[in-house]
């Protein structure tokens, strides 16, 4: 069924949306970050390292093998490391930042869906729209 919806209005909307976020300043700079990461080796390399020891980690508590506190501390190593690279640090930060935004608009699409109009403030709850308590 086409509800037309997908084009149209709706589609031209949408992009607008895209378009205000990405000529935000902030944005900018998010995306610098991600791209100085992208370009840096030893960077990327210090995530993947982090990456890989947390899922060993996990894989070794889900099977029920137990982490030694050798396990822990090589993982916070690791990490430490990681936080220490001004690049990575960086790249962490944009996309928890990023994240943030995509769940915000997120949560008012949805909550929209749900209610079946504009939501506003009072419709997610003591927190606000930006918190991530399901509001």
């Amino acid at each position: 069924m086409d509800t037309g919806l997908e084009s149209g209005p709706v589609l031209d909307k949408t992009i607008e949306l895209c378009e205000a976020i990405v000529n935000q300043p902030a944005f900018a700079a998010l995306r610098r970050d991600i791209d100085a990461f992208m370009e840096d080796d030893e960077a990327m390399q210090l995530y993947r390292d982090v990456a890989e020891k947390g899922q060993e980690l996990s894989f070794k508590q889900q099977t029920g093998a137990g982490l030694t506190a050798e396990d822990i501390s090589s993982f916070e190593q690791q990490r430490e490391n990681l936080l220490r690279n001004n690049v990575a640090r960086a790249f962490i930060e944009a996309q928890q930042q990023l994240n943030r935004v995509q769940q915000t608009v997120t949560r008012y699409i949805n909550k929209t869906f749900e209610l079946g109009r504009v939501p506003g403030p009072e419709d997610f709850g003591s927190c606000g729209p930006e918190c991530s308590c399901g509001g």
